[in-house]
């Protein structure tokens, strides 16, 4: 691609240089601005109208319901106004509704592309907006982002040319996530399969007398979480006293976001009893699980300790397993706390409306498989592998849409802003 003949300078340090011969102003003098309105879920509930209500950036372009009424009819570009995704921009077209999270301009005249100017403002709202406790860009603030003026024909051969190349670019981002599901689909089922079947494929199966766990290698046994382990429910609250012995807290998000606790992880301070310092210390082969959440399907996440840790302590709202060493293998039990079975399990025995918790007899009546000791540890260290190689090559997709991402927004940033040149052959 080309860049122009000649360009002047904005004074806008993210907007930099500009064609010579585009115009400089600002998006309060060009465009009507408004905003949508409350919209209450009873409204929306039966979902059955013709008509979209868009709110903030959320799944499927924004779109909350439908609904049989309209507000708006025709071109306008909406940004949402306050919350996360404050400042992202939606070309919108036809006739809608938006809530009251988003603010609405529409065109005065005729000499601006509303496309050119959604791309535009998803590059350059970020600096405006102001951050308290909540992230806002009202209707005022946006009136004095800088507006940047190409002729007409020439932000809708940016458009056009954005339109195909976003699109390719979406579409190589959505083929890489659909594979990384596939992925973590393998890993799981991985799981699933070795932990249940062992790494004997010619093996003698039988009976488990577990109608959800089926068959397993005639020689393995079955049991019980109480039988085979203790579990202790953690006190240990996020509160520092001076009085207490200062400690270093493992808390609910160091176990639901990682599967391994190591000394590498940036754990954070706390304090505890002396009682609750012995209770609740953690030691190599532990295993942590979330005890409550306001998801069923959050709760007995399991997390390993894979090393004694030096003054750890296990945090509220978690619980220990410390699985009898002659009987299982922390690292063994923490692979069959991830197996769908035992997930389903937990989830079907959760108790709750807002939030759900399970009950600490529940834990324990856990149904395990329970091979021979040296088979526990050949399973362990073959699933350790295993998903080591499938969680590497998860990183490098995971990599390629990152470097996919941050090429679109600087195509974009790069096209709406004058820096390339869009011709008639690209």
């Amino acid at each position: 691609m080309k860049r122009y003949d000649s360009y002047k300078d904005t004074d806008i340090p993210w907007v930099g240089n500009i064609p010579n011969h585009w115009v400089l102003s600002l998006v309060g003098r060009h465009f009507e601005i408004g905003r949508g309105r409350v919209i209450s879920k009873v409204e929306i509930q039966d979902n059955k109208g013709d008509y979209p209500v868009y709110s903030s950036q959320t799944s499927n372009n924004g779109e909350l319901g439908r609904i049989n009424t309209y507000d708006f009819d025709g071109d306008y570009v909406t940004w949402t106004t306050d919350g996360v995704h404050t400042g992202t921009c939606f070309y919108r077209t036809g006739k809608f509704n938006t809530t009251n999270v988003c603010g609405m301009l529409s065109l005065r005249r005729t000499h601006y592309s509303l496309p050119f100017l959604s791309y535009y403002l998803n590059m350059v709202t970020k600096p405006y907006v102001r951050v308290d406790i909540n992230p806002k860009l009202m209707n005022n603030m946006m009136s004095e982002i800088p507006l940047i003026i190409p002729p007409l024909s020439e932000q809708q051969q940016i458009v056009s040319f954005l339109d195909t190349k976003t699109s390719l670019i979406d579409s190589l981002i959505e083929k890489t996530q659909r594979k990384i599901e596939l992925l973590k689909e393998k890993r799981t089922s991985l799981i699933n399969e070795v932990v249940t079947k062992g790494l004997n494929p010619n093996v003698e199966m039988k009976d488990s007398g577990v109608e959800w766990i089926g068959e397993i290698p005639r020689h393995w046994e079955t049991g019980k979480l109480k039988n085979n382990s203790d579990l202790k429910i953690s006190s240990v609250d996020k509160h520092i006293f001076e009085e207490e012995i200062q400690v270093i807290v493992c808390n609910y998000t160091d176990v639901y976001y990682n599967e391994f606790i190591t000394s590498e992880l940036p754990l954070r301070k706390g304090s505890c009893s002396e009682n609750e310092y012995s209770n609740f210390i953690l030691k190599r082969g532990d295993v942590i699980i979330t005890k409550d959440s306001e998801s069923p399907t959050d709760i007995g996440v399991p997390s390993l300790v894979k090393e004694n840790l030096d003054n750890v302590v296990c945090g509220y709202h978690l619980s220990i397993i410390k699985s009898n060493p002659k009987k299982l293998v922390g690292g063994y039990l923490f692979r069959q706390l991830q197996t769908k079975r035992i997930r389903s399990y937990f989830e079907i025995n959760s108790n709750g409306i807002t939030r759900f918790g399970l009950g600490k007899s529940s834990v324990l009546e856990t149904p395990l498989i329970l091979p021979p000791i040296n088979e526990q540890e050949q399973i362990v260290e073959y699933l350790d592998d295993q998903t080591q190689l499938i969680d590497n090559t998860i990183s490098i997709e995971e990599k390629r849409i990152e470097l996919l991402k941050e090429y679109r927004q600087s195509l974009i940033s790069e096209v709406v802003t004058g820096k390339l040149k869009v011709t008639t052959d690209e």
